[in-house]
């Protein structure tokens, strides 16, 4: 299969659009450049088939969400049906 040059010209467009967004995200606050980075990251290791690394973050709200079920803080029936009715209607 042959490329034409309006693949050519797509793939320019989209590098241009992305050094816009990157030179854009330069004004950005810290914190957004951060989370910035580690998206690209995760699309990086994905791209390679990589294992996945959680965040500090995410590793702090797992080990928060293990320690309230240590602590029997588990939600009944009810409040698991009230939660997905939450996300499916949304």
């Amino acid at each position: 299969m042959t490329v034409g040059k309006g693949c050519d010209k797509m793939s320019d467009m989209k590098t241009k659009e992305l050094k816009s967004l990157l030179e854009r995200a330069e004004s950005w606050p810290k914190e957004a450049q951060d989370e910035l980075v580690e998206i690209g990251r995760e699309i990086e290791g994905e791209l390679r088939g990589g294992e996945y690394h959680a965040t500090q973050e995410e590793l702090r709200a797992i080990d928060a969400a293990i320690a309230s079920i240590d602590r029997g803080e588990v939600p009944n029936d009810g409040e698991v049906k009230a939660a997905f009715g939450k996300f499916r209607s949304a």
